[in-house]
């Protein structure tokens, strides 16, 4: 049965990364709030089991050690409806709540009603960190994502960016000087694609090459050639292939 949201003033965000070990293992609460009409966001991270972790440890896998993180940001308002839109569709898991993963409450008024858990687990963690993405960038804590890449072959050379805005949910292609609208989804899955295999930095360049073939700049400066210092992880799934082809769609 679909939900009638104009019962409901909120929603509240519930994760628990479970079992996986420090210093990835995390719980946040994402509160959101659209009794004003806007979406409020009230969002709170915190890195735990830390204590068993030596600094160089923690250093060594990329984090810091000011990884906890809080902000009350007003998000732009097409996330509401992206929120509504899901709620509207969520079917719910007759179990009690579970050790890990993503648990929701609706607020009424001022006070949360009891947590359930959706069944849909991996949308819902998707979302969430969509939403999460966009207090950060909103907030200015992280800079919009953007990945750079070059296409040459025997007719064409063509370098573009693609620019990721969580804050409003657009995402801008810019080639040859002109910007253009890219779809959402398309984008975000493209994205996914890109950041799914392995890149090889001992063979990663400052510029991208002027031989045939697709050069890619992940955010980090470093220029990559996709079939050489790009590879598959998984032999049953060609990221590298599908990546190409969404680059090539684009030019």
């Amino acid at each position: 049965m679909s939900i009638d949201l104009n019962k409901f003033s909120g929603l509240e965000i519930e994760y628990d990364s479970g079992s996986i070990p420090p210093p990835f293992s995390h719980v946040y609460r994402l509160g959101l709030d659209w009794s004003k009409g806007d979406l409020e966001s009230d969002f709170v991270i915190h890195y735990t089991d830390r204590e068993e972790l030596s600094e160089e440890e923690i250093y060594e896998e990329g984090f810091s050690l000011e990884d906890d993180y809080s902000a009350k940001v007003d998000l732009n308002s097409i996330w509401k409806e992206v929120v509504f839109e899901k709620l509207r569709s969520t079917k719910w898991n007759s179990r009690s709540l579970k050790d890990e993963g993503i648990s929701l409450a609706l607020v009424e008024g001022k006070s949360a009603q009891a947590a359930k858990v959706p069944m849909d687990q991996e949308g819902w963690k998707l979302l969430a960190q969509d939403l999460i993405q966009a207090i950060y960038e909103t907030n200015k804590k992280e800079a919009p994502l953007s990945i750079r890449f070059k296409v040459v072959t025997k007719e064409i050379s063509v370098e573009a960016q693609i620019t990721v805005y969580f804050s409003n949910r657009t995402v801008k292609l810019e080639s040859n000087g002109k910007v253009e609208d890219l779809n959402w989804e398309f984008a975000i899955e493209l994205m996914k694609l890109i950041f799914t295999p392995d890149y090889n930095y001992e063979i990663a360049r400052d510029q991208p090459g002027n031989k045939r073939g697709i050069y890619l700049d992940c955010g980090d400066g470093y220029w990559h050639v996709l079939g050489k210092g790009v590879t598959n992880v998984d032999r049953e799934f060609d990221a590298v292939g599908r990546i190409e082809k969404g680059l090539m769609d684009l030019i």
